[in-house]
């Protein structure tokens, strides 16, 4: 219950309340932009600086091997799942969506983590940034093989059918690749680790005002503007099969417990598997929705930026993070 009355969570849940009952609060565009830069800078300092004392050990690469192996079986069995019940495309790009992560729900694990003094690797930050753009390429291939099979049945069928989907003239796979691992947050995430890297305990004492002191207040105004933009997003989901309902309260335990299970066969600590259930959790609603938009027009955009944003992100934020904490804490103790 605790987690209820952390000011962070209430302001999250002021931010929602505002929003449904159309109040006109709101942050502007530019300062919500600066927020996010922040907490990913102050978050990729405090990995820096971990790193700098721990080290790159082995617990370190085996980590970040679990990160990748998730970031490939998530998105991959989501789609197989979901392929059952929603279009290919839409399944697709909920399977992508499903399989990257979400910085804002990692912040706030973290932030939860240091309030009860659970220790975690600096190295899980870099764990964050590999696993957001594998399910983004694993998405993009699919939905040319898709096309393909629908290019060659529709010439395979009568001349007056209808047209088969074509791709966007302007996608590159490569150009988009290369634009996940550029991206300003990207970079700015893994920059800051490596200033905290190099900079160590110096470093930290010179910057604490700045990525330690201000932190929990700056996430807090953040998640003040994520409840606002999630009950702008609520309506997305009306009249979606329950179905939809289903994955997106059901798939997150289900990819934590998957994580935690890699974790403990690993020998993470505690620490490194809560934040990993956190990510595998998690489902991205900037990264993913943005490349998709334009390199998979085929999907609905409602449907897995509405999943995401309207029912995961609240979901994680309010129970999810306590959850997979206290199960890692049972589960890796």
């Amino acid at each position: 219950m605790n987690s209820f009355l952390d000011p962070a969570v209430l302001f999250f849940a002021l931010g929602i309340f505002a929003g449904l009952v159309k109040s006109d609060l709101q942050i502007p565009a530019a300062i919500s932009r600066f927020l996010s830069l922040y907490l990913l800078m102050a978050l990729g300092l405090k990995g820096g600086y971990a790193l700098a004392r721990s080290g790159v050990t082995a617990e370190v690469a085996v980590g970040l091997g679990c990160a990748v192996v998730l970031a490939l079986v998530v998105p991959l069995s989501a789609y197989f799942v979901l392929r059952r019940f929603l279009p290919a495309f839409d399944a697709a790009a909920v399977a992508a969506t499903y399989g990257s992560v979400s910085a804002v729900t990692f912040i706030t694990a973290t932030q939860y983590l240091d309030e009860r003094g659970v220790v975690y690797g600096g190295h899980m930050a870099a764990a964050m940034a590999l696993m957001e753009s594998p399910a983004i390429v694993l998405a993009l291939i699919a939905a040319n093989l898709l096309r393909r099979d629908a290019a060659s049945r529709h010439a395979a069928g009568p001349s007056d059918g209808p047209a088969a989907p074509t791709s966007p003239t302007s996608f590159s796979l490569g150009g988009v690749i290369r634009e996940a691992l550029t991206s300003g947050p990207q970079m700015l995430l893994l920059g800051s680790m490596l200033v905290g890297l190099v900079s160590g305990d110096a470093g930290k004492a010179s910057m604490q005002p700045f990525s330690g002191d201000l932190f929990k207040g700056m996430l807090a105004f953040f998640l003040l503007d994520m409840g606002l933009l999630v009950a702008r997003n609520l309506g997305s989901l009306r009249g979606r099969p329950p179905v939809v309902i289903l994955y997106g309260v059901a798939a997150p335990p289900l990819h934590a417990g998957l994580a935690l299970a890699l974790a403990g066969a690993a020998g993470l600590s505690v620490g490194d598997g809560a934040l990993l259930a956190v990510l595998a959790a998690s489902a991205s609603y900037i990264a993913v929705p943005a490349v998709l938009r334009h390199a998979i027009p085929e999907a609905h955009p409602s449907l897995y930026f509405g999943m995401s944003l309207g029912l995961t992100f609240p979901m994680n934020i309010l129970l999810g993070i306590p959850l997979y904490v206290g199960a890692a804490v049972y589960l890796l103790h």
